[in-house]
């Protein structure tokens, strides 16, 4: 039995509940990813004071922000596009002047949103030509706004948790195209948790925040971080290729994007059973499918290693939502695995992958980018000789113990330099 990784989606948005409520916060089940790491980081240069106790987390906070409170003069996002995105909204709540800044693939990605939509709430905002790293001032105050949601639903998260904090009172944000739609469940449902003022959801279009308290009297809270379906996506193709695994700690009825990964193995006919100590996966024969992962793009990768076992075309919809991650992965993932002997061909909006032909073991490289590296990974499983996976180690921001789980499963790996890889 493998227990599934704690989820960073979770763990990520319970750190920036724990810093805007007053009291404290036991965070249960926490992750320990880079990712985490850069979130815990955050909310202690925001003020909060977080202590480690028995392998959970004690946050302290007297709410963000304070009249008296000294504000840092920046904070640093690691690679994490949800701290970025979430944080700067709350950042913007300070009247201090702040830097947000990150490393290795976020410098590149676009921030315009801010520029764009942060000098309608009377925030002060200057970026490095829609880049990082940004420069904002606040106090955000909200008001009536509308925003493009088709980039990523993160931005929408910092912008709700944003608007309670300030308590904002007969104001809505209407959204033009959301994608990613369960994460702002997800959103919503640490903010009921946390005893946030939540807004009425009017089917995703718009968010309107109603007169009235916005946080309960609770001084005590306590969240547990949820297992991660993005990681747990991983555990389980690995199963269908070359279990048996049972994965545990995996909530059925989470609002997780990621969850429909169960729907893509159904539909590949993989041998897998649901049952009360967790999911288990056998190997089998598996056959093609069609899958739209348009408000779920990172299964894309784990999906492309087990469409490369399954026999016939296998087709993805949601491509455009792949192109500002840790690498654009529509063109990594057609570029690595073609050096496996797996041909991927891109036709607009979809991703077709021809399967079940084998795996060719190869030297293959991560772009950087954490689910790259699983997917060659999970794809070496069954490869006809070994794979070499560079820059292996790019797991840790999101699952740092993946390869052991791995090995419990049954893979050799060679950690150096390069991860070498083989049955």
């Amino acid at each position: 039995m493998i227990q599934a990784p704690a989820s960073k989606s979770s763990m990520q948005r319970a750190c920036a509940a724990a810093l805007l409520v007053k009291g404290t916060t036991m965070i249960h089940n926490p992750g320990h990813s880079n990712d985490d790491k850069a979130a815990l980081d955050i909310i202690q240069r925001l003020g909060a004071k977080v202590i480690e106790e028995n392998g959970e987390w004690k946050v302290e906070s007297e709410g963000f922000p304070l009249a008296t409170h000294q504000s840092p003069l920046a904070i640093h996002c690691g690679e994490s596009g949800l701290s970025i995105r979430m944080f700067t909204p709350l950042v913007a709540l300070s009247e201090k002047e702040i830097t947000i800044n990150g490393s290795g693939s976020l410098v590149t990605r676009p921030m315009d949103f801010f520029d764009e939509i942060l000098p309608k709430l009377d925030v002060k905002v200057k970026s490095n030509e829609g880049k990082l790293p940004l420069v904002v001032q606040g106090p955000l105050v909200p008001k009536d706004i509308e925003v493009d949601g088709s980039l990523s639903s993160q931005f929408l998260t910092g912008l709700l948790l944003a608007y309670s904090a300030a308590e904002a009172k007969d104001v809505s944000i209407k959204v033009n195209d959301l994608k990613s739609k369960p994460y702002i469940d997800l959103t919503l449902d640490v903010m009921k948790q946390f005893g946030f003022k939540v807004p009425v959801n009017k089917n995703y279009e718009e968010f309107y925040f109603e007169d009235g308290p916005h946080y309960s009297a609770l001084t005590t809270h306590h969240y547990t971080v949820e297992g991660d379906w993005s990681g747990g996506a991983f555990l389980l193709v690995a199963g269908a290729i070359a279990g048996p695994i049972l994965v545990n700690g995996l909530d059925m009825t989470s609002a997780q994007a990621d969850k429909t990964i169960v729907d893509a193995l159904m539909a590949a006919n993989a041998g897998m059973a649901i049952e009360a100590k967790g999911i288990r996966l056998v190997p089998t024969e598996m056959n093609a499918f069609d899958f739209d992962a348009t408000d779920c793009p990172d299964l894309f990768p784990p999906l492309v290693a087990l469409a490369a076992y399954c026999k016939g075309k296998t087709r993805i919809k949601g491509v455009s939502r792949l192109a500002h991650k840790e690498s654009n992965r529509a063109i990594t993932l057609q570029d690595e695995f073609d050096m496996m002997g797996v041909t991927i061909d891109l036709e607009e909006d979809i991703m077709i992958i021809h399967g079940g032909k084998g795996v060719k073991g190869a030297d293959v490289h991560s772009h950087h980018d954490h689910r790259i590296a699983m997917a060659c990974a999970v794809a070496g499983l069954k490869a006809d000789s070994e794979m070499v996976i560079e820059d292996a180690e790019a797991v840790n921001k999101s699952y740092p113990d993946f390869y052991d789980h791995l090995q419990q499963l049954g893979a050799h790996v060679s950690l150096s330099n390069k991860l070498k890889f083989h049955e």
